[in-house]
């Protein structure tokens, strides 16, 4: 695989630590990326199948506020807050870079009233994560889950980290249609410290409903070539998921996707 190429464990759902670990050698991986749930459940057993195999972790997928919204009690807010310092030093014990997570949904509140409240509570969880050499994410998600997320185009998402002072992780397949969206990602990079890869085919109605780079719409090609132009140095992370990937057979589409990215890496000098 490319060095700018991380596959994350969430490409294969419910495998087994060996089966991970299989995975991960036979798609010849060199960056990975853990689920925080797989980490708390045994950190001895992800500590092992990174070393075994010689990976670096680059990013560590967390769940903040799930099941919460915004506008919720704030010894909620306490809670979740105490909880994600946990994860990253979990993730910093790892060695790894980045953790990143979508921002809870707002209820009842304006936009504007859940940004800052947003931005209010990740404020002590930011400042712990600098201390602890991680980069702290979120993510731009699809507008089906807006309870969720309040960063529901990669817009708002720049504007939510701006305000809060964080990092993005770029999901492609969440914003490829959005208009000026060059702009957008010259406007996201100084803080995109990862970008998530996949494609969608026309028709597609399920949730989520990845696709192989290359078998879809997303001009993929043309959204790394922006992201680089802009000055973007980071890893680009396959994110597959769906009916389509799991009808395949996950490892067989973690390998076409990296072909497909690797040529495309390398075909831009990345």
């Amino acid at each position: 695989m490319h060095p700018r190429m991380s596959i994350a464990a969430n490409c294969f759902p419910r495998a087994s630590w060996a089966d991970l670990a299989a995975a991960w050698a036979a798609l010849k991986a060199e960056r990975v990326g853990f689920l925080d749930m797989q980490i708390a459940a045994d950190p001895k057993a992800a500590a092992a199948v990174l070393r075994d195999g010689g990976y670096a972790l680059e990013t560590v997928i967390y769940d903040f506020m799930l099941g919460h919204q915004l506008d919720c009690d704030p010894a909620v807010i306490e809670v979740e807050q105490a909880r994600l310092c946990t994860a990253i030093d979990r993730a910093a014990a790892l060695g790894a870079r980045s953790i990143f997570m979508a921002t809870g949904g707002r209820g009842a509140l304006s936009w504007e009233q859940a940004a800052e409240k947003f931005a209010a509570a990740i404020a002590p969880c930011q400042a712990h994560a600098e201390r602890a050499g991680i980069a702290l994410l979120i993510e731009g998600t699809p507008t089906l889950y807006a309870d969720l997320s309040i960063a529901l185009s990669l817009r708002d998402t720049v504007a939510v980290a701006e305000l809060a002072d964080v990092g993005i992780c770029l999901d492609v397949f969440s914003c490829w249609t959005e208009g000026g969206l060059r702009e957008t990602i010259q406007r996201a990079v100084p803080r995109c410290k990862l970008i998530q890869i996949a494609d969608f085919v026309p028709g597609d109605r399920a949730l989520p409903a990845r696709a192989v780079p290359g078998d879809g719409a997303i001009p993929i090609r043309r959204i790394i070539e922006w992201a680089l132009e802009a000055g973007y140095e980071g890893v680009f992370d396959l994110e597959l998921i769906g009916p389509r990937i799991d009808a395949e057979g996950h490892v067989v589409a973690a390998r076409r996707s990296a072909e497909v990215l690797d040529g495309i890496l390398r075909e831009l000098g990345a």
